[in-house]
Order: structure tokens, then C-alpha cells, then sequence
């Protein structure tokens, strides 16, 4: 009985900050396919949702208020990035674009240190997040069964909208052939702005439960975040969408099992071996695990 209830424990754990590790990967892949940019400011969306809960949490609004709220931020954070930073250097060298991604990343650091706080500042957060559920001997946290249902959510509705809506059938068609799709009179600035909103919707949810685990904000939240999404998406493949999110549930997997199995005196390594485990991967599917597919994986 006891195997059965860690087994269900450890299926829940994984499934739930898997599903959180291939929101963050298709943040980044979703605008890669379109301009190849890996987008290194990603980190700074969940930053800004993350300033969001702690600003709104001081208002009378209600806890799904806030969180409704910071991730309509970070959706408009996204939008005004590819705007003002994006937009003007589109045309220019992958290294351009890329050093672009990292400027914007100090430079939203650096103001939120400077305007609010270098220092953590903890966020109002619901009763949930320290509550667990006993259904016989599994004791399961509340928060993992909230953060499964809404990544599944999450990802259920964002593949109804990239199949049935006209805009997500654009966003489809421009990952695969960017070039063609302009030809055929797609608007690329309507199709790049709205890569640029989901890639900060799915990190304003992220934020909701990557900042729920420690209820602190600091300017550098994101750093983290960005490099499994970065990771996550590499296993997968960073030109699939379906690639980001298997890579997200593999990493998933990988971080709660090595958490899990290893040795109490090999934990402090344990981000170590998951490099390791990455690396091996890699080195069987450099391209990832379903990159280099017909269309992309998609």
C-alpha cells in the first residue's frame, strides 16, 4: 500500500510541475518557430506577473481576481516587448535579436530593482497553496491537483485556438514557412504580436505557481524558469510545439524522480545528473526528441 501511495504521489508531483515545465517551453518555442529568436527576456514576463500578484494582492480584489489580472500583465508585457524591443530589429542577424533578448532582460530587472525592491517581497496567496488532500495513505498537496488542472486546461485551449481560429491556423502556417506565409497576405505583425501575447499568458499562469512554491518576488524570479524552458524545449525539439511540451513532461519526470530516488547525500547533485541524463538525450537526438519531424512535430 505504501508503494502504491508514493507511486500516486510521485505520478501527481511529476504531472503537475511537468505541466508547468512545457508551459514555459512553449512560451519560448511558440516564438521561435516564427522569428527564431529564443526569447532570454521569457524570464522577465513571469517577473512582471509575479510584481503584478504583489501589487494588486494589496487591493481589496479577490485572490482569482489578481491572478486573472496578472496574466492579462503579462500578456500586454508581451506585447508591448515585441513592440518597442522586437519589432525594430526584426530584420536584422539572429545575433542581434538575441542580444536583444538579453537587454531587455536587465533592463526590466533593473527597473523593477530599482522601483521596487532588490529584496524578496512575499505575495498574498490563497489557503491552497499549504493545504493537502488525504484520500486513504495518499496525501496529496492541493495546490499540484490546481496546477495540473489548469496547465491541462491551459494546453487543451491553446490547441483548439492554433487549430480552429483563424490566427492560430496563421501561427501555424508561419512557424512552419514564415516567408511563404507573408506572401500569401498574412499580416506579420498581427501574427508575431499575437506569438508574443501567448508566449505571456502562459508565463503569467506559470508565475501563479512558480511563485506560489516560496510566495517571494524578487526581480530575478525568472532566471530559473527561462533555463528549464530553454532546456525543456532543446529535449523536445525547438521546432515543435508538440516537442516543447513532451520536453516539459520528460524534465518533469526527470526533476521529481532524481528528488525522489537519489541517495539523500547525492542531492545536492541532483541538477547535475539531470544535465547528465540531458546531455545523453541530446547526443541520441541532437535535433530533440521529436524535432526535425515532418512540419516541424506540430
Amino acid at each position: 500500500m505504501t508503494d502504491f501511495s508514493d507511486g500516486i504521489q510521485f505520478l501527481i508531483s511529476s504531472l503537475s510541475i511537468g505541466g508547468l515545465y512545457a508551459l514555459m517551453a512553449l512560451g519560448l518555442v511558440i516564438v521561435y518557430g516564427i522569428l527564431r529568436l529564443v526569447n532570454f527576456a521569457y524570464g522577465e514576463l513571469i517577473m512582471i506577473a509575479g510584481y503584478s500578484l504583489l501589487l494588486l494582492g494589496d487591493t481589496p480584489l479577490p485572490w482569482l481576481g489578481v491572478a486573472i489580472l496578472s496574466v492579462i500583465a503579462a500578456a500586454i508585457a508581451g506585447l508591448l516587448m515585441e513592440r518597442v524591443a522586437f519589432r525594430p530589429v526584426r530584420d536584422s542577424s539572429p545575433t542581434t535579436m538575441l542580444i536583444t533578448s538579453f537587454a531587455v532582460s536587465t533592463l526590466l530587472q533593473s527597473v523593477a530593482l530599482l522601483t521596487i525592491s532588490p529584496r524578496p517581497r512575499p505575495v498574498r496567496l490563497p489557503e491552497f497553496f499549504v493545504q493537502s488532500l488525504t484520500v486513504g495513505d495518499v496525501r496529496i498537496r492541493v495546490v499540484d491537483l490546481i496546477a495540473l488542472a489548469v496547465t491541462i486546461v491551459a494546453l487543451v485551449a491553446l490547441t483548439i485556438f492554433l487549430r480552429r481560429s483563424l490566427i492560430g491556423i496563421a501561427l501555424r502556417a508561419a512557424a512552419d514557412d514564415f516567408t511563404m506565409t507573408r506572401l500569401l497576405g498574412v499580416r506579420a505583425n498581427l501574427v508575431i504580436a499575437a506569438a508574443f501575447a501567448i508566449s505571456g499568458a502562459l508565463a503569467g499562469i506559470v508565475a501563479l505557481f512558480w511563485i506560489g512554491r516560496s510566495s517571494l518576488v524578487e526581480p530575478a524570479v525568472g532566471l530559473q524558469p527561462v533555463l528549464i524552458a530553454f532546456i525543456a524545449s532543446v529535449v523536445g525539439g525547438l521546432d515543435s510545439l508538440r516537442g516543447a511540451v513532451l520536453g516539459g513532461y520528460v524534465l518533469g519526470f526527470l526533476t521529481i524522480g532524481l528528488q525522489t530516488w537519489l541517495p539523500r547525500e547525492l542531492l545536492d547533485y541532483r541538477d547535475a545528473v539531470t544535465f547528465g541524463i540531458v546531455i545523453v538525450i541530446l547526443l541520441v537526438r541532437p535535433q530533440g526528441l521529436l524535432g526535425g519531424a515532418a512540419g516541424g512535430g506540430r
